[in-house]
This record gives C-alpha cells, structure tokens and sequence, in this order.
C-alpha cells in the first residue's frame, strides 16, 4: 500500500506540471497543448528521448478531445474530410469506400454531401463518431 501512496505523490506531482489526464474542458485543451509544445521546444519529440512516450500520450490525450469537441464544433464534414485525410496522410484516390476520386474531390470543394454509407464508411475508417461528418 505504501508503493501506490508514492506512485499517487508522484503522479499528483506530475499532472501539476504536464496534464495527464482526460481533457474536459477548453481550459484543461489550452493547458495541456501548452505543455506539449513546451516538450517539444526541449526536444522530446525525438523518439530517443527518455521523455517521448510521455509526449505521445499527451498528444492523445489532446487528439481525443479534438475529435471529440472542436472537429465537431467548429468543422464541415468536407474539413473533417480533409482534416482527418492530412493526419493519416491519405489521398482521394485511398478513401475507395467514399467513391471514385472524383466523388471525394467533390465532397472536399463542397459540390456534394456525404450520403449516409458514405459516413458510416469513414467514421469507421477512422474510429471517430458519425456525427463529425453531419452538416451542423
């Protein structure tokens, strides 16, 4: 029991600094992208780093609440597209289940909406809610 009281010391003592924890809020968005760009300035972004598992999981922690509240606020399901497409480093031409090349250029420049298949193949693909990709 006296191992889990200095594990939860240290932990305390480490969100305090870098917040590792689910993000709830843009205030708690705000604190943790400013700790993972102060990591980065140190250079623990380079894989060797005794610290870059640490900036992985701050990242996802971050990338979980993008996903979660600021694509879905402040996006159309076209730069939702896109967005997500930029982070995987994807082309029209690999998103095959949303239809020809063409079909995905037309759904990017805004002449076509998503279809209902269509949305449900790529929140799938990408393992976020359908909802990122409905008109708000």
């Amino acid at each position: 029991m006296m191992m889990l009281k200095e594990v939860s010391h240290h932990y305390t003592a480490l969100c305090a600094q870098i917040p590792l924890k689910p993000i709830h809020s843009k205030k708690d968005y705000e604190r943790a992208v400013a700790a993972l760009n102060s990591l980065m300035d140190a250079g623990v972004a380079n894989e060797k780093h005794p610290l870059a598992d640490l900036l992985a999981i701050l990242g996802d922690l971050i990338g979980n609440y993008e996903q979660a509240h600021l694509l879905r606020e402040q996006a159309s399901p076209a730069g939702v597209l896109r967005f997500l497409m930029d982070q995987h480093g994807l082309t029209q031409a690999d998103l095959q289940e949303v239809g020809s090349q063409g079909v995905v250029s037309e759904i990017l420049s805004g002449k076509r909406a998503l279809n209902v298949r269509q949305v449900r193949a790529l929140a799938e693909r990408f393992a976020v809610s359908p909802t990122v990709f409905l008109d708000r």
